[in-house]
């Protein structure tokens, strides 16, 4: 199991991050060639198929477990009405989680993913960034490290959600402080807000910039300004997987911002993930163009909870059985082209 003893093992883990196996990649682009097919004309599931077999280091990669963890957490700056819903949604969506009940269970059953649900401290809000840090330095550190324990080292694809009323605020500040641009540009209607409620969002993620900004000096430092600990548990997720060489689906704006710091410090630190989907919020389509990453589907989507990514797994799914499972031209004596 990953574990973190302090932020400079964190910040030590981002220095030495594993790679693709090229041979496999090798390997696997070989075989894409002699599959009975046009090159190329099954466009981007080839793409998936080489891209999983160079995290999975062999040449015929595989897909017998999906892992979909939601992380769930409360933000003081819900206070300052940045969100539809109040804060008592959270725990009560977190109980619809456990009960089986919400969309990333249906989702995740009609995927064969395995769910799992990590709620962060719901009694105890982080601190309201537009005035305080979100967290201390212990809180971020077991937030990251809750995260990165949930992962599973058998797993073949992981995907990780969110549930935090009020959390696109943060989320916000984390991709404006990582990125540049100016608060109104990452800030969206989040859960639906009224464009009041926007102007309230952008007001707290510019009162939080111009608070923690000067502090930001290093990944660690921003999520724990300016995040909160369902983001941080993502963060560390996703780390963790990459130190696995596991390959994560990221779901929407909320998934993506939590690695925005790791990303803007290390630019190939999503060099492991696939883009889901690009979500209906604003901030989304130009924080994956940060990332490098081409979004898999596009559907208007903005649930969170993992629920895009979800959706995108059977695409993964189709990509390896084409790759396993199709004859070469040699097996079918079928003419190369």
């Amino acid at each position: 199991m990953i574990r973190f003893a302090d932020r400079t093992a964190f910040t030590a883990a981002l220095s030495a991050l594993p790679e693709p196996g090229a041979a496999a990649i090798a390997a696997a682009r070989t075989r894409q060639a002699e599959l009975t097919k046009p090159a190329g004309s099954l466009g981007r599931l080839e793409d998936i198929a080489v891209f999983m077999a160079g995290w999975q280091d062999t040449p015929r990669p595989g897909i017998d477990r999906v892992q979909a963890v939601v992380f769930a957490g409360n933000h003081g700056v819900a206070a300052q009405r940045v969100s539809a819903f109040p804060v008592e949604v959270t725990a009560q969506m977190v109980a619809n989680f456990q009960a089986g009940g919400a969309a990333i269970n249906a989702l995740c059953r009609a995927a064969g993913a395995d769910l799992s649900v990590v709620p962060l401290d719901l009694d105890r809000p982080t601190g309201d960034i537009s005035r305080e840090a979100a967290m201390s330095e212990a809180e971020c550190l077991a937030a990251l490290n809750a995260g990165a324990a949930a992962v599973s080292a058998d797993t073949h694809l992981l995907l990780v959600g969110e549930m935090g009323i009020g959390n696109t605020t943060p989320a916000s500040a984390l991709c404006a402080a990582a990125f540049g641009g100016e608060a109104a540009l990452w800030c969206g209607k989040g859960s639906g807000i009224d464009s009041e409620g926007v102007a309230r969002k952008v007001m707290a993620v510019e009162q939080a910039l111009a608070l923690h900004l000067p502090n930001c000096s290093d990944a660690f430092e921003a999520l724990r300004r300016l995040g909160g600990r369902e983001i941080a548990a993502m963060a560390g997720a996703i780390l963790a997987a990459r130190m696995m060489r596991i390959p994560v689906l990221l779901d929407g704006f909320i998934a993506c911002a939590s690695i925005a710091p790791l990303v803007a410090r290390v630019p190939d630190f999503a060099a492991h993930c696939l883009a889901a989907h690009c979500s209906a919020e604003a901030g989304h389509v130009r924080l994956l163009g940060h990332f490098g990453l081409e979004p898999l589907l596009q559907l208007g989507m903005r649930l969170g909870e993992g629920s895009g990514a979800a959706t995108a797994v059977p695409i993964v799914r189709a990509a390896l059985a084409a790759h396993n499972e199709m004859a070469t031209f040699a097996e079918a004596a079928v003419a190369g082209g």
